[in-house]
């Protein structure tokens, strides 16, 4: 009402005024000035009101985790990647080329929790997928929860939760944000890569049941499976996946970039005699169904159901910013049974890059091209296979197969007394300081006697007293690594490097992962859809920097744990 008081005053007077002058040309004059005056004062007007804006935030957000996958398999396999996958994620998103992992052991629980809290063992409290607890002298598994029913099936599988988890995730920090409206769902073959990745309270958090086939969840979450889950797990999707068996995507002749079908170093999927295409896939499954997650289908089963959880919780389709967890489980079992190098290594990227691409698909129709934010990374690497290093000349070896027992010996010859050790894991030593103390044995001692027993391996490049890892001589950033995996809880006291290439005794067949070095800790890292202009940067970024970006995008706080920086690349261009 004001305003329109405004303009019929202003307007009356204009008229008056003009009238007042008799000559024709003066009023033109006078009108045009007169105009030109209102024009500027209405444009100064808009201009200095102040703008009504809101927080933007992205619709969805979606945290891809490729267990296993090397940095190098971006480019290894690209000539053979389509359009709307891998190279889609490089040609518009932002990659961080040089993105490592800033601690040891490099395995898969401590991967999802480091990438989503940016936080390291020591602070984080995931020390391993399995520990041996110091107090209680027993191995622990990372999410177990004996407290905690599996829902969805029959059995134990359900029985787990993030309560061994000690910072928030960036996930929490969402919810915290928004005062719990925005929904968190975590999706994966494996438990503790749904279940650490979505944090202490999401909406939910699903892996699937190998004995039942079904994606299950627990009751730390949920009493009951959602409906879209039941409807999903009775759609018998893996029946239909391992229906036409496994062979090669493309002629077997052009995987040019991978070995032979048929070397000694390779494993075989169950039910088959040689590791060579084509695979029955249907014979496999029935004799034992944890053969699912060593095909391709696996990656392809996650991603329906992470489609199925979209819809199921209108995730980003309903006015808040919502997150789900991603992880490709596939990649890392077939990794496992068969090398880096092997065909079905291959197959496998190559069927997830068509996989990923009719997801993001899926994304641009339900959410919205430019609506949505994706990352993708990896938990960890893997080396290549003894035999394959071995074929090509490369440095290479096993570890003492009785490295354990030869060193339990050698202390308790020269103490007197058994079961000092608890056991080697995460290639730490674990003494047993309980009974060490109460046979009042010097602590010290035995630890300097492991570390000496340990360097005399073949194989073993360093061994340190984990309380003394300043003093060693080892160089700076390994020593980095040691302390940021190191805690007092749930690690062991002495810790052991291998030399480069070097493997455990019993990875005769496939490969694994877990050291410092490069083909383990050197990861993917790219930023692709909302506010992420395309670009790279070969810097040194690390696993830790992943949730201080997202926080920084989201603008809420950082995990309670975070010691990562946000890459600012990505940050500032908005």
């Amino acid at each position: 009402m004001k305003a329109e008081w405004f303009l019929h005053f202003y307007f009356t007077f204009v008229f008056v005024f003009i009238n007042s002058f008799n000559s024709v040309e003066m009023k033109k004059i006078i009108f045009i000035n007169m105009l030109l005056l209102f024009s500027g004062s209405m444009l100064f007007a808009q201009k200095s009101k102040p703008q009504n804006t809101q927080l933007e935030r992205p619709k969805l957000v979606v945290g891809i985790v490729v267990d296993q996958m090397r940095w190098d398999y971006l480019y290894r396999f690209y000539n053979k990647y389509e359009n709307g996958g891998f190279k889609r994620l490089l040609g518009e998103g932002f990659s961080c080329e040089n993105t490592m992992i800033n601690y040891i052991p490099s395995v898969t629980a401590i991967g999802h929790t480091t990438i989503f809290t940016g936080s390291v063992p020591s602070i984080h409290g995931i020390a391993g997928n399995d520990w041996i607890d110091a107090k209680t002298g027993k191995s622990t598994y990372c999410t177990d929860d004996s407290t905690v029913q599996t829902i969805g099936a029959t059995g134990k599988a359900g029985k787990m939760s993030p309560r061994n988890l000690l910072a928030t995730t960036v996930t929490d920090e969402l919810r915290l944000a928004t005062n719990f409206q925005s929904k968190v769902v975590g999706v994966s073959l494996k438990d503790r890569a749904s279940i650490l990745p979505a944090g202490h309270n999401p909406t939910a958090a699903f892996w699937i049941d190998d004995a039942s086939g079904k994606f299950v969840t627990s009751s730390y979450y949920l009493s009951a499976l959602p409906e879209w889950v039941n409807k999903f797990n009775d759609s018998k999707p893996i029946d239909k996946l391992l229906a036409n068996g496994w062979n090669t995507l493309l002629p077997i002749n052009q995987y040019t970039e991978s070995t032979a079908d048929d070397v000694e170093w390779e494993g075989t999927l169950k039910g088959a005699a040689k590791p060579v295409f084509p695979y029955d896939t249907q014979k496999a499954y029935s004799l034992d169904h944890g053969a699912l997650r060593q095909m391709p289908f696996g990656n392809t089963l996650t991603l329906q159901f992470a489609k199925a959880a979209i819809e199921g919780y209108k995730l980003g389709q309903e006015g808040t910013s919502d997150f789900l967890t991603v992880n490709c489980a596939s990649t890392d079992y077939c990794g496992h049974l068969v090398g880096p190098n092997a065909i079905e290594v291959e197959d496998v990227y190559l069927r997830l890059d068509r996989d990923l691409a009719g997801f993001f698909s899926y994304l641009d129709q339900t959410v919205g091209k430019g609506n949505y934010l994706v990352f993708l990374t990896a938990d960890h690497g893997a080396a290549h296979a003894e035999g394959f290093s071995k074929a090509n000349k490369m440095p290479t070896g096993f570890l003492p197969k009785d490295l354990e027992s030869g060193l339990e010996e050698t202390i308790e010859k020269q103490f007197g007394a058994k079961h000092l050790i608890l056991g080697i894991d995460n290639f730490q030593v674990t003494l047993n300081k309980d009974l060490i103390d109460s046979l009042k044995l010097n602590i010290n001692d035995i630890k300097t006697t492991a570390v000496n027993y340990l360097l005399r391996q073949d194989g073993i490049q360093y061994a340190v007293d984990q309380d003394k890892i300043s003093e060693a001589s080892v160089p700076a950033p390994i020593k980095e690594m040691m302390i940021n995996g190191y805690n007092q809880q749930r690690s062991g006291s002495v810790l052991m490097v291998n030399k480069p290439g070097w493997l455990p005794a019993y990875c005769k067949k496939g490969t694994t992962h877990s050291v410092w070095n490069p083909y383990d800790t050197h990861i993917p890292l790219i930023f692709m859809g909302w506010k992420v202009q395309h670009g790279t940067t070969n810097r040194t970024t690390h696993m830790t920097d992943i949730s201080a970006t997202v926080a920084a995008l989201l603008h809420i706080q950082m995990p309670s744990g975070c010691i990562g920086t946000p890459i600012t690349e990505i940050t500032n261009k908005k």
